[in-house]
């Protein structure tokens, strides 16, 4: 980690101060980061000529201000429970580090970058926002923005961008942290838990638990990431989504679905996907995190792939509307579940089912003409796939994110090595590929799995580097 040259302090203030509970997404990712470790948004950006650190201070001042969620911190019961205190003003550093001559500034601002992620967070004490500028030459040439995710997720820090790019000085749009807690505790959003609680219920007694296997292949560290680019992949997605009236997230999600079937590490396939509420009212602008994960449920044997894809866009509705409660709730829900089982059966938990993020702008696959099957073949071969990250802290036993890069979809596949090997990894990612591709010349399509028999092998990718 770099040592800052400067430390300028910035004061702010805004509207709003009081102590109450969490939220719901806010104690979602709480529980994620109990797991996990603390979570992260945000990276490193180039300055354009000009910018002067007055002007980064000004705007630091400006965000602060604006979102109360930046300027909330947390707070402990004696059992380690947290709540939220907000404050109305304070002050916050911006750290300043100066590139030697002759060293790069983007390798620098890399370092820094490093650091905010990697320097433990005092959720009591520090202000959810880490700030730094790089200089060289004596002209601040990069900016690295680091925010904990309790502050917001994705949608909520587009917007946060957004506003304080445009100076925005209208009053802030939509509720706020802690008046969406107040009513989220109230009768009315108990009763609103207590409806999607149900559906959740009925959803988890439909099926046995079963957990994800012993990889043949641990590795050390065990959490790995591999992300593959398929231009084929997005090209095929609009003639899919035409012959089934399915979007592309529910499209990619069956995918996902029959990969893990037919790999043999979940069937039937328990999917959650993370929903993000924003369609809620007076949560559309909110700069808070919103994302709850929902819960669907895929026995893919002895079925077409359209018809898996039509399930999951019924499946992925249902989710939709259903997946606004209080986390305590599901923790709840899974306990009495598992008090009511023998005590040789699994219990429900993050190795009973795989996450499914789709972080792109927009679900919809845009029309356009379809490509000839050995066109989609020939863009095939221009898939690349690499790993990204491999470290010893967890990430969730298996989840799958997906991105938009230009004209290529990626997939990005997190998962344990002690029970998703690096080759099933890969593989579940070629496997998603190389079914989207077929299924869109072939409405028939068998997903390849039959009830009662093993999982079949699909062919493995090569072996893993070490």
């Amino acid at each position: 980690m770099p040592v800052p040259a400067e430390h300028v302090p910035v004061a702010f203030s805004g509207e709003g101060s009081g102590h109450g509970a969490l939220s719901w997404g806010q104690r979602s990712i709480w529980l994620a980061m109990l797991r996990q470790g603390w979570l992260s948004m945000g990276g490193r950006i180039p300055l354009p000529p000009g910018t002067t650190v007055e002007g980064v201070a000004d705007e630091l001042s400006f965000m602060m201000g604006r979102f109360q969620s930046l300027r909330t911190r947390l707070r402990f019961d004696t059992g380690g429970r947290p709540t939220q205190e907000l404050s109305e003003s304070g002050e916050i550093m911006l750290e300043v580090y100066d590139a030697a001559t002759g060293e790069d500034p983007a390798a620098v601002a890399a370092a820094v970058e490093a650091g905010y992620l990697g320097t433990p967070r005092d959720f009591v004490n520090e202000w959810p926002l880490r700030m730094g500028v790089v200089r060289h030459l004596g002209a601040p040439a990069f900016l690295v923005v680091i925010t904990c995710h309790l502050v917001t997720d994705g949608a909520g820090m587009a917007v946060l961008s957004r506003e304080t790019q445009e100076r925005v000085s209208e009053p802030v749009a939509g509720i706020q942290g802690l008046e969406l807690a107040r009513w989220q505790h109230s009768p009315a959003g108990q009763r609103q838990s207590t409806l999607a609680l149900h559906h959740l219920e009925r959803t988890l007694r439909s099926v046995a638990p079963r957990r994800l296997p012993t990889s043949e292949d641990p590795r050390e560290p065990r959490h790995w990431t591999g992300q593959l680019d398929s231009q084929a992949l997005a090209a095929v997605l609009p003639a899919i989504s035409e012959r089934t009236g399915a979007d592309s997230s529910s499209i990619l999600m069956a995918l996902f679905a029959i990969a893990v079937s037919r790999r043999g590490l979940l069937r039937p396939a328990v999917i959650r996907p993370l929903v993000s509420n924003r369609f809620r009212p007076g949560l559309a602008n909110a700069v808070l995190n919103l994302v709850q994960s929902g819960m669907c449920v895929f026995d893919v044997a002895d079925r077409t792939v359209d018809d898996v894809i039509r399930q999951a866009r019924r499946s992925f509705i249902a989710a939709n509307k259903n997946t606004y409660f209080d986390p305590d709730g599901e923790h709840a829900l899974v306990e009495r579940i598992a008090a009511n089982q023998s005590p040789d059966t699994e219990p429900w938990s993050p190795y009973a089912w795989a996450f499914f993020n789709d972080r792109r702008r927009s679900a919809r696959a845009e029309s356009s003409a379809p490509p000839t099957p050995e066109l989609a073949e020939k863009l095939r071969d221009a898939t690349t796939f690499r790993w990204t990250q491999k470290k010893q802290n967890p990430y969730e036993p298996l989840f799958l994110h997906l991105e938009d890069n230009g004209g290529s979809l990626q997939l990005i596949v997190e998962a344990d090595t002690h029970h998703v090997s690096p080759a099933d990894n890969e593989g579940l990612a070629r496997d998603i590929e190389a079914l989207g591709i077929a299924a869109a010349f072939d409405g028939g399509l068998r997903t390849g799995v039959t009830a009662g028999l093993p999982a079949p092998c699909p062919p493995r990718a090569g072996p893993a580097p070490r």
